[in-house]
């Protein structure tokens, strides 16, 4: 993976010089899918930009570098399942996407040509991601075993806290890498608009490979375990559930996730892109006389 990214970092500059490259931005908004928000397509809904090359390798084909951050978070309290709501977790991330992809265009397309003013298009290709799921506490007092804990409110990062006893003594479990591949892919519509600029909207996947962008993947963890291993936070932040009447009083071994499930993040918004400047033809009225024939 080291590898292919210096390739790519060596080939950028080339990509610059080249007379059909594109510069531009990503603004848009991100969301997450999974085990706090299992189908609510832009629910709960956060803000995301990106920067992007793209070289168009003739009329139907471009391939593209872009590098996006975007803001991921899930609380349970908004859950219409109650289940959910009893549950009781939330999580906040932000998530740093560096991605390649190869482009497809349904129609002839060229920058800046008015002969060829816009084209939807299909994209897909890898990307590399890294993540870091918080959660938010308050000042509280919490009894593990009969042992009191108190806990600093604040933010807190939950993979080190290993909230389903990853790294404890009885449990197999190793902490989850926050760094981890995906696969993008998705759709848009892009239009010339003058000489050099290319606006477009487009909407993208990512297929990630991992269960814990939330945190929230396997079981319960005992909570005196966890405290006794790490601290009370940990274990504080591994069970939030409201008590239900119709459930166990111990959490300990239930189920705190659907571990059959992989989560899933998402990109929409707008592309604006700079053709950048090449040299000028040697009589303007040839500017596009190759448009039917060549790219």
């Amino acid at each position: 993976m080291k590898k292919c990214i210096l390739l790519a970092l060596l080939a950028f500059p080339a990509m610059l010089r080249a007379q059909h490259t594109e510069v531009g931005l990503f603004l848009g908004t991100s969301f997450y899918l999974g085990d706090l928000n299992p189908k609510g397509l832009f629910k709960q809904s956060q803000p995301a930009f990106g920067a992007m090359a793209r070289y168009n390798m003739n009329w139907h084909w471009a391939v593209r570098g872009q590098v996006t951050i975007g803001w991921l978070k899930a609380n349970d309290a908004l859950s219409d399942d109650p289940a959910q709501i009893y549950r009781n977790l939330s999580f906040k991330s932000i998530v740093a996407d560096f991605s390649a992809t190869l482009e497809l265009n349904f129609l002839r397309f060229r920058p800046g040509d008015p002969k060829t003013p816009f084209t939807p298009y299909i994209f897909g290709g890898i990307c590399l991601f890294k993540f870091n799921p918080k959660a938010d506490i308050s000042d509280s007092t919490y009894v593990f075993g009969g042992v009191p804990y108190f806990v600093k409110g604040g933010s807190y990062a939950l993979q080190p806290l290993g909230t389903e006893g990853q790294n404890t003594p009885d449990n197999q479990l190793q902490k989850y890498s926050l760094t981890q591949v995906g696969i993008p892919f998705g759709a848009g519509v892009k239009f010339n608009v003058g000489e050099h600029f290319i606006i477009g909207a487009e909407w993208t996947f990512r297929k990630t490979f991992t269960d814990y962008l939330d945190d929230v993947s396997g079981n319960y963890a005992d909570p005196i375990k966890l405290a006794a291993q790490n601290d009370g936070t940990s274990a504080a932040l591994s069970d939030r559930s409201i008590p239900n009447p119709l459930e166990p009083a111990s959490n300990i071994g239930r189920q705190r996730g659907n571990a059959k499930t992989k989560d899933w993040y998402s990109f929409a918004g707008v592309t604006i892109t700079y053709k950048i400047k090449r040299k000028a033809p040697s009589c303007s009225a040839y500017k596009y006389r190759t448009t039917k024939d060549k790219y």
